[in-house]
């Protein structure tokens, strides 16, 4: 049938992954993203077991962990700092074989890119049509253009509050990760590589908001918080601040439509509660690039209808394959994304509770449930491997 072209509308990290895989399985790939440059505004990025497994399919788990931390424990912290649950990274690597990493989003970026030749590259250039490929992937992100128009009146749901993130200066002694739950408030931290820590803040406030000094506005809500907040807060630069709503999908009837596939955060965003955004982008990219392979092989070799010239017919078998690839792709990524999606949602809930009781209440039964039940019931996330 020859090589067939794929176009990637978006180069962050799922349309990068995907452009990785599909090549690696022999597709042709350009990736079109309409930034000047192929970077990650953002801070950094928590990489679980099911994402490190994913990487290593595509031949970068090492670039990877080379880019990042492995962090030493997590979990839940109350408003006093005392530990509602916390994990151990050696607990999670001896369960699902691999650790919990943090780096910034822009080193993962470099070692996606690390895997592409430049020629596939296509940088400044927005797509205001779906261009002519056998495969276009559409890794266009929360606002997906892509998505706007073969699914019109889908838009993204706020989630109820806004979120700052940022990164520190580099500091003596690094913190274990966790995220404290306040009233309303939370605030998370992650260690990084070169000493630095990723951190975050959540506050319920209304959509669209700006307090015009976002540096301050952390300062005043979290300044007072337990240690290592304060001294975190102090390594940040005012403008290392980042302020972003936050946002998920409704359940979309399918990512699929034609030849165009959705992928990443144009098909399922989600809060980053459960830390599994850009995971689940990585695992999208490489189950795309599977069940193209294994429809591709079914279809390979297919006979020319009597009087068909044979060149037509192997056409008519290449787009059975990508559209009998798609359908297996959807069937999969579909039901496990969207069941992702609502945990996270449900989490990002339970963490944002204001009303004193139920904040304590909330954490009372928190502390009570055992490390291994923990465990448990974060397997069907991130015990997932491709």
């Amino acid at each position: 049938m020859g090589e067939r072209s794929a176009a990637i509308i978006g180069g962050g990290i799922g349309g990068l992954a995907a452009a990785v895989a599909l090549r690696r399985t022999g597709w042709h790939v350009t990736v079109y993203e309409q930034a000047p440059a192929f970077t990650e505004v953002g801070a950094g990025i928590s990489l679980w077991p099911n994402a490190l497994h994913a990487l290593d399919r595509l031949g970068l788990l090492g670039e990877v962990l080379s880019r990042a931390e492995k962090e030493t424990a997590g979990g839940a912290k109350d408003r006093h700092g005392r530990w509602l649950t916390r994990v151990t990274s050696d607990e999670l690597e001896r369960r699902f074989g691999l650790p919990v990493v943090v780096l910034h989003r822009s080193r993962l970026l470099e070692a996606l890119l690390s895997a592409l030749p430049a020629d596939v590259l296509r940088p400044g250039e927005q797509v205001t049509d779906v261009p002519e490929a056998d495969l276009v992937v559409a890794a266009d992100g929360l606002r997906s253009t892509v998505r706007a128009r073969f699914w019109p009146g889908v838009r993204p749901r706020y989630a109820g509050h806004t979120a700052w993130r940022m990164v520190t200066r580099p500091l003596p002694t690094l913190p274990e990760g966790a995220v404290v739950w306040g009233r309303g408030e939370r605030f998370g931290y992650a260690p990084m590589p070169g000493g630095t820590v990723y951190c975050f803040g959540t506050a319920t406030v209304p959509e669209g908001g700006s307090s015009g000094d976002e540096h301050a506005e952390v300062l005043r809500r979290f300044r007072s918080w337990p240690e290592p907040v304060p001294a975190l807060l102090d390594a940040v630069a005012p403008e290392a601040v980042l302020r972003h709503d936050l946002y998920d999908l409704p359940p979309l009837p399918s990512f699929v439509h034609g030849r165009t596939v959705l992928l990443g955060d144009a098909a399922h965003a989600m809060t980053p509660s459960l830390g599994q955004g850009g995971c689940q982008a990585l695992e999208d990219a490489v189950v795309l690039a599977d069940c193209l392979t294994e429809a591709g092989l079914a279809t390979r070799g297919e006979p020319a209808t009597r009087g068909e010239p044979a060149t037509r017919a192997g056409a008519a078998a290449g787009d059975r394959g990508v559209a009998a690839g798609l359908a297996r792709y959807d069937a999969l990524r579909r039901p496990r994304t969207q069941a992702i999606v609502t945990r996270s949602a449900r989490l990002n809930t339970i963490g944002q509770i204001a009303w004193p009781p139920a904040a304590a209440a909330r954490d009372l039964l928190v502390r009570l449930v055992p490390a291994a039940v923990v465990l448990r019931g974060m397997t069907s996330v991130i015990g997932f491997r491709v």
